[in-house]
């Protein structure tokens, strides 16, 4: 199954997708963010929102060179069609979809404003 997104103004690769806890259902639009070796990360709003149990805390290095320590929650989003649960980061920033997350997908983008973001399943995952 293949995802769509868009180029914003600022030619960040945008994709939404849902986020899931129970019940608790949250469509959001994230950055792909291919310096981020995570899954997902969420700003702690939102992970309160849908009341996301914590996992454990991991330290990380930003681009700059600086080490944070940053909440993992186990959380569930809807991926190619299918819930898969995954480990979301709470960052104070907008939502970021990670290459962990991407694994065994193949993003392509079209890098102009309101350009595709298409990403499709490889036909052997990695």
């Amino acid at each position: 199954m293949m995802m769509q997104g868009y180029v914003n103004q600022n030619y960040e690769a945008m994709l939404s997708l849902v986020v899931r806890n129970g019940d608790k259902l949250k469509s959001i639009t994230a950055v792909i963010d291919t310096g981020f070796t995570g899954f997902l990360s969420l700003p702690i709003a939102t992970i309160r929102e849908l009341e996301l149990s914590w996992s454990y805390r991991d330290r990380a290095t930003l681009g700059d060179g600086s080490e944070v320590l940053f909440d993992i929650y186990d959380g569930m989003v809807i991926w190619g069609g299918q819930y898969r649960e995954i480990e979301i980061n709470a960052a104070e920033t907008e939502p970021l979809i990670g290459m962990s997350l991407l694994r065994g997908y193949r993003l392509q983008v079209d890098t102009v404003q309101g350009g595709l973001v298409k990403i499709s399943e490889l036909p052997i995952a990695v």
